[in-house]
């Protein structure tokens, strides 16, 4: 009898074995993703960058529809000959060519939490912006963590730069520099926009403007972060920050970078600063950003327009609502830019 149980014995000698062995594998995978999330801001960024892009370039897709005819483009243009990410794409009205006008230049930098996103998913909504009598330019630069701060400010500031020298090929006219942005690209037009008008701020960053405050009339700033001094590190919008100002930075401990605690463009506003449409959802998480901004600015008795929401207004709009112009909300706000950039216009 024990001749014949001998071989069963055995086989469950040799799954217990195999099951030992997956269970220890396991547990090391786990310890190892739990390890690589703890020290390299680098599996997150996969994630959140994965999910951030495929929304974006629906959203991109969604204003296809509203798209007008009649818009020149011109694609990757290279904005500094040494930076391979220094890209823009340019969008103006066809019928420019045919007009001896130059017309006001809004350069748009693109959202993505400063660690994801490109030019081009932004570039439906700048061809909209442009029907309506401008010269539109999406840029690209340097995400994170591959790229570190300020390395988009200093690529920004090239973007002008180049912008500014190439004026006549585009029709631009460089009294009229209009700066803007959307969530961590709103983050950057503040920045550069207090280099711009704070030659100390300058120092303090080693930017040299390309332009001179008068060229600036204004900026239009959707959905930002403007005080990483005071931003909640709770909840899972928290860990996403966490992520974000880690990458950003190259610091784990980023709350204790100095460099980095120059990001934080409320402190360092002054009564120089140029006039700002500044916009957020009810239901962005990042509102409150918006609002200490535009208290900020009329405390220093800076022109300011607001567009935001009764915290009961419906349907919630949520962060970046102003590229849903299949609503009310989302067209609003585009009519109120256009009129905002018209109204503060240097003629």
């Amino acid at each position: 009898m024990e001749h014949f149980l001998k071989p069963t014995a055995n086989k469950s000698l040799r799954r217990k074995k195999i099951i030992s062995r997956i269970i220890i594998v396991i547990v090391l995978l786990t310890i190892l993703i739990f390890a690589a999330f703890k020290l390299s801001p680098w599996p997150s960024v996969f994630l959140i960058r994965n999910a951030f892009d495929k929304e974006a370039i629906r959203v991109n897709e969604a204003l296809e529809k509203h798209v007008p005819n009649g818009i020149t483009e011109h694609l990757d243009l290279q904005y500094d000959s040494v930076d391979e990410d220094s890209k823009l794409d340019l969008f103006y009205p066809t019928e420019l060519m045919n007009l001896n006008v130059r017309r006001p230049v809004i350069v748009w930098i693109h959202g993505g939490g400063l660690i994801s996103g490109d030019k081009t998913q932004i570039g439906n909504y700048c061809k909209i912006l442009a029907s309506k009598g401008f010269v539109v330019t999406s840029i690209d630069y340097t995400i994170a963590p591959e790229g570190k701060y300020p390395k988009p400010l200093i690529q920004t500031n090239a973007a002008l730069e180049f912008l500014k020298l190439n004026a006549d090929l585009f029709y631009i006219d460089t009294s009229n520099f209009f700066l803007a942005g959307d969530s961590g690209g709103s983050h950057i037009a503040s920045q550069v926009a207090n280099i711009i008008y704070d030659s100390s701020y300058a120092e303090l960053l080693s930017i040299t403007p390309s332009l001179k405050s008068s060229q600036l009339p204004g900026l239009i700033l959707y959905c930002g972060i403007y005080d990483i001094d005071n931003i909640n590190m709770e909840g899972s919008f928290g860990g996403f920050l966490k992520t974000v100002l880690w990458s950003y930075s190259g610091k784990k401990d980023f709350q204790n970078d100095s460099l980095l605690k120059t990001a934080s463009i409320l402190n360092y506003i002054g009564e120089n600063y140029p006039s700002c449409f500044i916009s957020a959802g009810n239901a962005d998480p990042l509102l409150s950003h918006s609002q200490a901004l535009a208290r900020k600015l009329v405390s220093k008795n800076i022109p300011v327009d607001t567009v935001f929401y009764s915290p009961d207004f419906t349907p919630e709009l949520p962060h970046e609502y102003q590229f849903n112009l299949d609503n009310s909300a989302g067209k609003s706000a585009l009519d109120q830019s256009v009129k905002f950039i018209r109204k503060v216009e240097q003629d």
